[in-house]
C-alpha cells in the first residue's frame, strides 16, 4: 500500500466509484480537480477498479462537477452500479454515428461538386463540430493552462487542418479518434467486469433468524453472531462456521477449486460459495466488509491501483515525450517555410500530422489494460496478486524456495513407531504427551493425538518448570523427575557419552524412511524413540515437475527436519535442492543469499512462522489464503485453496502478462517511428496518423485482453 493510500484509509476517508472512465490521463485530471475542491484534502483514484477515495468532506454533486469534463458519473461505493446502456446505445457513441453520416454525405459532396464546394464544407465542419465539441472545450481549456495532453494536441491538429482548408483531412481525424476513445473505454470496461463480477458473487440479502422468528436480511444489517439459514442451491451470503447440517460447498469463487467440499459442523464456510445440497445452519462470524470475498475484492482493487515498473517507465516517458513531439511538430511547420522557402501550407500541414501520431495513447494504456486483464483472470481462479509489481516480478522467476511442512507435504503429522529402552510403552507416551502440551511445535501436536486415540489421562499428570530449548525440544519435572523430549542433537549434548552407537542406528534406519525422530530421556538415559511422519500431498511432485517444465531453474525445499528426512521427502517430490535444519532466521538468511546469487526468488510458505522468509523474498507466495488473515497480509500472491497446483498457472500467467506487456510498448513506439519516418518523404497524411495511433490503441487492447483466454 502507497503511502498516499494509507494516509487516505484513516476512517474519515469515503470511496466512491466512477463511471466513464476513458484514460489513465482523465483519471489523473480528475484526481487534482477533485483536490482542489473546498473541504478535500486529498483524493486518491483508482484508474484500474473506478473508484475515488476522498479524505475530508464533499458531496456527489461536487464531484460530478469536478469530473464534468468528462461527463464522469460518481456513486457511493455500496451503491448498485446502474446498468450501462449497451456499448452501441452510449450516448457518447451516438455522436460519432452521426458525424461519420455526415463525412460520407459530405465526401460524396466533395466528388460531385467538388472538395472545396460550399456544401462540402459546411458538412465537414458540421461533422467535426457533433464529433468534437466535447475534445474541443477539453482541449481549449488545457491549451489555455499549458497543459499538453492528447485533447490538446488533436485540437490544435483538427482546427489546424481546417485553417489550411484540410477539411475533410479535420473530418477524419474527429471521427477516427471519438472512435478510437470509445474503444479505449470499451477495452478498459471490459477489463474491469472482472471485479465487477467478483462483487456479484456474494447475494445481497440472506434468511436470517434471531430468536423464533426468521427473516430475510441485507447483509449490511446482519450482525456477528446471527444465524443464516442456506438452503440447497443458494449461495452464501455471509462468512461464519456451520453449527448444524451437513453439505457439499462448491467454493470455485473463493479458492478457485472446481471440486465442492464436504462441509460439517465446526467448519469454516465463506461468503459467495454455494451450497449444494444440505440444508446448514451458519453462525455469522464477520460482518459483511471483514469476509473473505470482500478482502479479495478489495485486494484486487488495490492491486490493479499499484503501478507496475513498466507502467512507470511509460509515465515517466509519456511526461517528456508529448512536450517533445510538441515542440518537434513546431519546428516542423515553421523552419521550411522560414529558412527554405518551402510552401506554408504544406508544411504546416506535415506539422499537425506529426501532432497526430505523436499522441502517446496506445503507449499509455499499453500497461494497464494488460495488468488489470491479468489481476481479474488471476482472482477468478483463486490466485490473489496484489500488484502490478509482483505480477511482472513473478514472470521473471528463476528459483523457487518451498517450506516443507504444510506446503509440500500435507502438515499433520503422525506417530508411526514408538520404540522404548526403558519402562513401558503407555506409560513413556504418557509422560511425553503431559510435557509436550505445552509446546507450539507441530510434531507435539502429533504426539498428543496419538495419546488421545489411545485414550492415555496425559491431562491428569503434573508438569512443573516447563522450559523450551530453541530449536532442540522441550524440558520440565514431571514427579519430581527433569525429562527432556527433543532432537537426538539435544541429547548428544546432554548426555556425558553421547548416544549409544545401537540407538543411534535405530534412529538413522527411522530417518532414512523420512521420519521424523523425538527422543525422550532424562540427563543421564533414553528411554524411548518416537518416531513421526507427515504425508506427502498429492499434488506436490506434479507441481515440481510442471514448474521445471515452464522453466524454473531451481527449486528449494527448506525445512527444520533432520537432512535424512528431508532427503527422504525432497527426493520423493523431485526438488533441485534441499536446506535442512533450519531455524526460522536461518530460512531468512538462506532466502537472503537466494536473492543476491538470482535476484528473483520466491519463497512459498504458509503464511503464519514462514512470515520474516516470504517478506524476504521477491515474491512471497502464501498457501491457503481463504480464512487465514495472516496469509492474505504478509504475502505478495495468495494461493486461496490449499493447493499447490494454482503456482505453475501462476508463473505461466505473469510471463505471458509480461511477454504481452513488452510487445505492447515496443509495438507502440515502434508504430510511432514508423509514422514519424513517412513524414521524411511527406507520406504521412492526417488521417493516416489518427489511424496508426488508433490501429496501435486497438492492438495493444485486443493483445492484453488474450490474458483472459490463461486457463489452468
Amino acid at each position: 500500500m502507497s503511502e498516499q493510500q494509507a494516509k487516505l484509509s484513516k476512517s474519515e476517508a469515503k470511496t466512491y466509484r466512477v463511471q466513464g472512465f476513458t484514460c489513465a490521463n482523465c483519471a489523473a485530471k480528475f484526481e487534482n480537480n477533485v483536490k482542489s475542491l473546498p473541504g478535500v484534502q486529498d483524493a486518491k483514484v483508482n484508474f484500474g477498479a473506478s473508484k475515488i477515495t476522498v479524505l475530508g468532506t464533499t458531496t456527489i454533486e461536487e464531484l460530478e462537477k469536478a469530473g464534468a469534463f468528462e461527463n464522469l458519473k460518481v456513486r457511493e461505493d455500496k451503491e448498485k452500479a446502474v446498468k450501462r446502456e449497451p456499448f452501441w446505445k452510449q450516448k457518447e457513441n451516438i455522436k460519432v454515428y452521426i458525424s461519420a453520416v455526415l463525412l460520407v454525405i459530405s465526401w460524396f459532396l466533395g466528388k460531385q461538386y467538388g472538395e472545396e464546394h460550399i456544401f462540402a464544407t459546411i458538412g465537414y465542419a458540421a461533422a467535426i463540430l457533433i464529433g468534437g465539441y466535447s475534445l474541443f472545450i477539453k482541449g481549449f481549456k488545457n491549451l489555455v493552462r499549458l497543459n499538453f495532453d492528447m485533447n490538446t494536441l488533436m485540437t490544435v491538429a483538427i482546427l489546424g487542418a481546417a485553417a489550411i482548408g484540410e477539411w475533410g483531412e479535420g473530418a477524419t481525424v474527429v471521427i477516427l479518434f471519438a472512435i478510437s476513445e470509445a474503444l479505449e473505454r470499451y477495452s478498459m470496461d471490459k477489463a474491469r467486469q472482472s471485479i465487477e463480477s467478483l462483487m456479484d458473487i456474494a447475494p445481497k440479502e440472506a434468511l436470517i433468524r434471531r430468536g423464533n422468528e426468521e427473516m430475510m436480511v441485507p447483509v449490511d444489517d446482519i450482525q456477528v453472531g446471527d444465524i443464516m439459514i442456506v438452503k440447497p442451491g443458494q449461495k452464501l451470503a455471509m462468512d461464519g462456521i456451520v453449527i448444524k447440517g451437513t453439505s457439499t460447498l462448491n467454493q470455485a469463487a473463493i479458492t478457485g477449486e472446481s471440486v465442492p467440499v464436504t462441509k460439517t459442523v465446526g467448519d469454516e464456510v465463506f461468503a459467495g460459495t454455494l451450497n449444494e445440497e444440505g440444508l446448514l445452519e451458519v453462525k455469522v462470524t464477520k460482518r459483511v466488509e471483514d469476509t473473505t470475498l470482500s478482502k479479495i475484492i478489495h485486494l484486487v482493487e488495490e492491486a490493479q491501483a499499484e503501478r507496475a515498473p513498466s507502467q512507470a517507465f511509460v509515465d515517466r516517458f509519456a511526461k517528456y515525450y508529448t512536450p517533445a513531439i510538441i515542440i518537434f511538430a513546431l519546428l516542423l511547420a515553421v523552419i521550411p517555410p522560414l529558412f527554405m522557402g518551402a510552401d506554408w501550407s504544406e508544411w504546416i500541414y506535415r506539422g499537425l500530422a506529426v501532432l497526430v501520431v505523436g499522441c502517446p495513447c496506445a503507449l499509455v494504456i499499453s500497461t494497464p489494460v494488460a495488468i488489470v486483464t491479468a489481476i481479474g483472470n488471476a482472482a477468478k481462479n483463486g490466485v490473489l496478486i496484489k500488484g502490478g509489481i509482483y505480477l511482472e516480478e513473478a514472470g521473471s522467476l528463476k528459483v523457487i524456495a518451498f517450506d516443507k511442512t504444510g506446503t509440500l507435504t500435507k502438515g499433520v503429522p503422525s506417530v508411526t513407531d514408538v520404540v522404548t529402552y526403558n519402562g513401558n510403552e503407555k506409560e513413556l507416551m504418557t509422560i511425553t504427551a503431559a510435557i509436550e502440551k505445552g509446546s507450539q511445535h507441530p510434531l507435539a501436536s502429533a504426539i498428543i493425538r496419538k495419546a488421545e486415540e489411545d485414550g492415555l489421562n496425559f491431562n491428569d499428570v503434573s508438569v512443573e518448570e516447563f522450559q523450551s530449548i530453541t530449536g532442540k525440544g522441550v524440558k520440565a519435572k514431571v514427579n519430581n523427575a527433569m525429562y527432556y523430549v527433543g532432537s537426538p542433537g539435544l541429547f548428544e549434548e546432554l548426555l556425558p557419552n553421547g548416544i549409544q552407537s545401537e540407538i543411534k542406528e535405530q534412529i538413522t534406519t527411522l530417518q532414512i524412511q523420512g521420519k521424523t525422530v523425538m527422543v525422550l530421556g532424562t540427563e543421564k538415559e533414553i528411554l524411548a524413540l518416537i518416531a513421526v511422519a507427515d504425508e506427502i500431498r498429492e499434488s506436490s511432485k506434479e507441481v515440481i515437475r510442471k514448474l521445471h517444465q515452464v522453466g524454473i531453474e531451481k527449486t528449494v525445499m527448506l525445512t527444520g527436519d533432520n537432512q535424512r528426512t528431508a532427503e527422504a521427502i525432497g527426493k520423493q517430490v523431485g526438488v533441485s535442492d534441499i536446506k535442512a535444519d533450519l531455524l526460522p532466521e536461518d530460512k531468512l538468511n538462506f532466502i537472503k543469499e537466494l536473492r543476491d546469487k538470482h535476484q528473483s526468488v520466491a519463497m512459498v510458505g504458509d503464511g503464519v512462522n514462514d512470515a520474516p522468509a516470504l517478506a524476504a523474498s521477491t515474491v512471497g507466495v502464501a498457501m491457503g489464503g481463504a480464512g487465514t488473515d495472516t496469509a492474505l497480509e504478509t504475502a505478495d500472491i495468495a494461493l486461496m485453496s490449499d493447493d499447490l497446483s494454482k503456482l505453475p498457472y501462476t508463473i505461466k500467467l505473469s510471463r505471458k502478462a509480461l511477454a504481452i506487456i513488452k510487445q505492447n510498448i515496443t509495438f507502440s513506439l515502434g508504430i510511432k517511428a514508423l509514422s514519424l519516418l513517412l513524414i521524411v518523404p511527406g507520406w504521412l497524411t492526417l488521417w493516416l496518423a489518427i489511424f496508426a495511433d488508433m490501429g496501435a490503441t486497438l492492438i495493444v487492447t485486443l493483445n492484453s485482453m488474450r490474458l483472459l483466454k490463461v486457463k489452468e
